[in-house]
C-alpha cells in the first residue's frame, strides 16, 4: 500500500499563496518516491489578492484559500477540517506567501505571529502521533510557532531577520543551502530553503526532492 504524504496548500501564487513551483515540485517527488499526495487548503478567504503581474495589491478582490489551492491540486483536495492525524502518514507544507499570510500572519507580525487553527492543530496532532513533518521555503515559521517550546531544528537558509524571527519563537536555526535538507530526527522534521534561497528551480527542486525522500522513509 502507498503511504499517504499531506500537502497543505494556502492559495495559488507566490504573493499571496503557494508558491507554484515549489508544489508541483512536491507532487512530482511524491509521486516518484512511490507515495501519494493528499492535498488540503483551509477553506476561508485569503487576507490579501495580489496581482502577479504587477506585483500590486487588488484591492477589494476576494478569494477563497480552498478554491485557489484547487488549482494546483487539479481539484482533487479536501478542506484541512476534514484532515486527522490518523488519515496521512506525513504532512509537508510548501512555502509562498500564502504560508506567511494565509496559513498564519508571519509575514506581518514575525515572532509573535498566530497560525491559523486548524494549521496549528494538525500540526500537533501529526507530532503528537509521530509523524513526520516536512517544512519547504518559508513554512518552517509555522513549524517555530506552533512547535517552539521543544526547539525544534529548522532552516529557511540564511536571511539573518527571518532565522532571528525563528529563534524568537524557540526554534533552533541552522544555516543550510538550497540544494540541501535540515533534519531533526527527534521530532521528525525535515526543512530545506527553496526559493528563500534558490536562484533557480533546478536548486529548489534538488532540495525538495531531498526532504520528500526522507520525509518518506520516516513515514
Amino acid at each position: 500500500m502507498k503511504k499517504r504524504i499531506g500537502v497543505l496548500l494556502s492559495g495559488c501564487g507566490v504573493q499571496d499563496g503557494t508558491e507554484i513551483h515549489e508544489a508541483v515540485l512536491l507532487l512530482l517527488a511524491i509521486d516518484r518516491a512511490g507515495a501519494e499526495a493528499c492535498c488540503y487548503a483551509p477553506n476561508a478567504p485569503q487576507r490579501v489578492v495580489v496581482n502577479h503581474f504587477t506585483g500590486e495589491e487588488s484591492g477589494g478582490e476576494r478569494r477563497n484559500i480552498l478554491v485557489e489551492s484547487a488549482r494546483i491540486a487539479r481539484g482533487k483536495i479536501r478542506s484541512i477540517g476534514e484532515l486527522k492525524a490518523s488519515n496521512v502518514d506525513a504532512l509537508i507544507l510548501p512555502g509562498g506567501f500564502g504560508a506567511a499570510k494565509n496559513l498564519s500572519d508571519f509575514a506581518f507580525r514575525r515572532a509573535n505571529c498566530t497560525v491559523h487553527s486548524e494549521v496549528g492543530r494538525i500540526l500537533r496532532e501529526m507530532h503528537a502521533a509521530g509523524k513526520p513533518l516536512g517544512f519547504v521555503c518559508i513554512a518552517p515559521a509555522l513549524a517555530a510557532r506552533v512547535l517552539g517550546e521543544e526547539h525544534p531544528k529548522l532552516t529557511i537558509g540564511n536571511d539573518p531577520a527571518t532565522a532571528d524571527a525563528l529563534r524568537g519563537m524557540g526554534a533552533e536555526h541552522i544555516e543550510c543551502g538550497a540544494t540541501e535538507i535540515v533534519e531533526d530526527p527527534g521530532r521528525k522534521i525535515v526543512s530545506t530553503p527553496a526559493y528563500m534561497l534558490g536562484t533557480g528551480i533546478a536548486e529548489v527542486a534538488e532540495g525538495i526532492e531531498k526532504l520528500v525522500k526522507r520525509v518518506v522513509a520516516l513515514a
